[in-house]
C-alpha cells in the first residue's frame, strides 16, 4: 500500500524503504520544505506496518537532517536539507565588491612557502610512518604553552583538520541523534549546518556584544540541552567577545549543569588582541578549539584542541580509526610559524580593528545599529533582509544575507571588512544606510 501525501505516495514495508521514499520525494521537490508528515500511527495503518517501523524510519530521516520533529506539532520536512550548506544562501557578486565571504585579508597572512619547505626538508630526513604520534611534540608543547598563558585549564592536546572537524568530533564523542545543542543565534552558519547533519537539534541562544545571554543559556540548559557551543572572540557574524563579567555569569550558569558538554571556539586567536575569558572548568566534559584559518589562511586546514581527558581520549581514539592523524607536514609548518612569530597579532588585530570600528562608527552616525567588537565582520540588523541585500547589490556591494547565520533571531546582513580600504568606509556606510531603509533596533535577539 501507499500513503499519498499531497501528490506524492509514501511507500515501503521496512524502515529503510519508508525513509528512502520520503528522502527521494524531498530531493525531487515533491515534498516541499515545511511539509507536515503524517503521524506515526496514521502512516503505519495506511502502509500496513507496525508503528515502530515508521518511528524507525522517521528517526533515520532526522539523523540525516531531512526532517525535524517538534513534539506534539509533529514531524516536518526541514526548511533547508542538511546537504544544502548555508554558504549557498547568498548572492552572485558579479561585478560588485564582495563583502560577503568572511575571508581574512590576504595581505595579513604569512608566506607559507618557507615553513612548508622546512617541514618537507625535515620529512625527507625523518619520514613520518605508521605508528608515529598523532600530534607533533613541538606543536603540542607550543599549543599547550599558549593555552596556559590564556588561562585555559590543563588538558591533553589533539590536532584536527580545522575547527568544524574538532567540534564535530567532540559532539559525536558525547551526544546521540536527537540530543539538543544550545548554539548562538545569530551564529556560525557551518555549525548551524553541522548540528542537524549529525541528527542533533539546535536550540538557539541569543547573543549581545558580550557573548551569549546568560538567561537564555540557563533556559536552554534547563530545558535539556546536552551541549553548549560558545565563540569566545570574533564571534561570527556579530563580532561579540565574551567579557570578564559575562564569563563569570556563564560560569555560574554552567556550574549548575555540570553534565552539559561545553565547547569553546576560539577561532579569533591570532587576529584578536582582546583577552580570552575561558569558561571551562565548571562542567565534567569540555573542549576548546583554536583554528589556524583566520590568522594563517583557510587552506592551512589545522586546529588544535584541548579538553578534559575523557573527551580528548574519545576524540583521538576515533580519529585513529579514520584519518589517523593530521599531516605532520602541516603540523611542522604551523609549529614553525608559531615558533618564529610569523604573525604579528597586535598589528593584524589593529588592522581589522581600524576598519571594523570605522565602519561601525560610520553606520551609527547614520542611525544604523551596527555590531562588531572584534574580528573581521560587522553585523547590521535590517527590517527587510532580502530587500537590503538586493539594494546593496544594485549599488555595487555584495553582503552576506543574515539567513546564513540565523535560527530565530531577527534579520540582518553581515559585512566582512577585510577587502575594504579606509577611503571606502564612508561609501559603504552610506550604501548600507540607504539599503536598510529605516533605523532598526540594536538588539540581536
Amino acid at each position: 500500500m501507499a500513503f499519498v501525501l499531497g501528490e506524492y505516495p509514501i511507500v515501503g514495508r521496512g524502515a529503510a524503504e519508508i525513509a528512502a521514499s520520503v528522502e527521494r520525494a524531498v530531493g525531487a521537490g515533491e515534498l516541499p520544505p515545511g511539509q507536515l508528515l503524517p503521524p506515526l500511527r496514521e502512516l503505519a495503518q495506511r502502509l500496513g506496518v507496525n508503528p515502530n517501523t515508521v518511528a524507525a524510519a522517521y528517526r533515520v530521516l532526522r539523523e540525516r537532517g531531512v526532517i525535524e520533529t517538534a513534539g506534539r506539532r509533529g514531524s516536518r520536512v526541514r526548511s533547508r536539507p542538511s546537504s544544502t550548506p548555508r554558504e549557498w544562501i547568498g548572492v552572485d557578486a558579479g561585478g560588485a565588491r564582495d563583502l560577503s565571504s568572511g575571508n581574512p585579508d590576504p595581505a595579513l597572512l604569512p608566506q607559507l612557502g618557507p615553513p612548508l619547505a622546512a617541514a618537507a626538508a625535515r620529512a625527507a630526513e625523518r619520514p613520518t610512518l605508521y605508528g608515529a604520534p598523532d600530534v607533533v611534540p613541538e606543536v603540542a608543547a607550543l599549543a599547550r604553552a599558549a593555552l596556559d598563558a590564556d588561562g585555559v585549564p590543563a588538558g591533553p592536546v589533539a590536532v584536527t583538520s580545522g575547527a568544524l572537524d574538532a567540534i564535530e568530533r567532540v559532539l559525536a564523542a558525547h551526544l546521540r541523534p536527537g540530543d539538543p545543542v544550545a548554539v548562538e543565534d545569530p551564529g556560525w552558519g557551518s555549525l548551524l549546518d553541522l548540528i542537524p547533519a549529525l541528527g542533533l537539534r539546535a536550540v538557539p541562544v541569543g547573543v549581545d556584544d558580550d557573548g551569549p545571554l546568560p538567561e537564555r543559556v540557563e533556559q536552554a540548559l534547563a530545558q535539556g540541552a546536552r551541549a553548549l557551543v560558545v565563540t569566545d572572540r570574533a564571534q561570527n557574524p556579530t563580532g561579540a567577545v565574551v567579557s570578564a563579567t559575562r564569563a563569570r555569569e556563564l560560569r555560574t550558569v554552567l556550574a549548575a549543569h555540570p553534565s552539559v558538554l561545553l565547547i569553546e571556539d576560539d577561532h579569533g586567536h591570532g587576529i584578536v588582541d582582546l583577552p580570552l575569558r575561558p569558561l571551562a572548568g565548571g562542567t565534567d566534559h569540555w573542549a576548546l578549539v583554536r583554528s589556524t584559518a583566520k590568522a594563517y589562511g583557510p587552506d592551512l586546514r589545522l586546529a588544535v584542541l584541548t579538553g578534559d581527558p575523557v573527551t580528548l581520549d574519545r576524540v583521538r581514539g576515533r580519529q585513529r580509526l579514520g584519518p589517523g592523524w593530521v599531516s605532520h607536514l602541516l603540523q611542522d609548518a604551523v609549529g614553525g610559524l608559531w615558533r618564529t612569530g610569523a604573525v604579528d597579532v597586535a598589528a593584524v588585530a589593529a588592522s581589522y580593528d581600524t576598519r571594523r570600528a570605522a565602519l561601525v562608527r560610520a553606520l551609527r552616525e547614520r542611525g544604523i545599529a551596527a555590531h562588531g567588537r572584534s574580528g573581521m565582520n560587522v553585523w547590521v540588523p535590517v527590517p527587510d533582509e532580502t530587500g537590503a541585500v538586493a539594494r546593496l547589490l544594485a549599488s555595487g556591494w555584495a553582503v552576506a544575507p543574515g539567513a546564513r547565520f540565523r535560527v530565530a533571531s531577527p534579520p540582518g546582513v553581515r559585512l566582512t571588512v577585510s577587502p575594504l580600504a579606509a577611503d571606502e568606509i564612508e561609501t559603504v556606510a552610506a550604501a548600507v544606510a540607504a539599503a536598510a531603509g529605516a533605523t532598526v533596533s540594536g538588539r540581536l535577539d
